[in-house]
């Protein structure tokens, strides 16, 4: 399932597509525990998984496959995506610094006998090349779980390449 984004421009910037998209990035989500949002290592920025919390704080819960469809986990994923971003925004001051987005990590929340967990995490995978362009295509994993943190759907994690 893909999902089809508004016409963007290769030389706009993360900002302008962003903004083309309707999307204003929250302030970067707290960690949940004991741990930080994000490491730079050199030129990586590793990126702990994030999953699909509003602004407000309010979490989008359950089981992909029984109470969740794959369309309501793909936005789910999505809005991880824009947390993803508004993390690498507060660590590194500008998204114009991404060199790349070199791989997620999504984990779906979901039914023993669910399989289309590629699907979900599209919904991450398409923003970021929305917003990045050729520097949001990526290597990606997407692998079903028994559980996650407070039963949330979707939890993703990134590695990034910045300047």
């Amino acid at each position: 399932m893909t999902r089809s984004e508004p016409s963007l421009r290769a030389d706009d910037s993360p900002y302008d597509r962003l903004r083309t998209l309707g999307i204003i990035l929250p302030p970067a989500p707290q960690p949940i525990a004991n741990f930080v949002t994000h490491v730079a290592e050199g030129n990586l920025l590793y990126l702990s998984g994030q999953g699909p919390t509003e602004s407000d704080g309010r979490r989008f819960t359950g089981k992909v496959g029984a109470d969740v469809s794959v369309e309501e986990a793909y936005g789910h994923a999505r809005l991880t995506g824009i947390n993803l971003i508004a993390v690498i925004h507060a660590a590194l001051g500008d998204l114009g610094r991404v060199t790349r987005i070199i791989k997620l990590l999504g984990m779906v929340n979901a039914t023993p006998d669910f399989a289309d967990h590629p699907a979900v995490i599209n919904g991450c995978s398409d923003l970021m090349n929305a917003v990045f362009g050729e520097k949001g295509i990526h290597a990606r994993s997407a692998v079903g779980f028994g559980s996650l943190p407070n039963r949330i759907t979707v939890e993703i994690e990134a590695i990034v390449a910045f300047r």
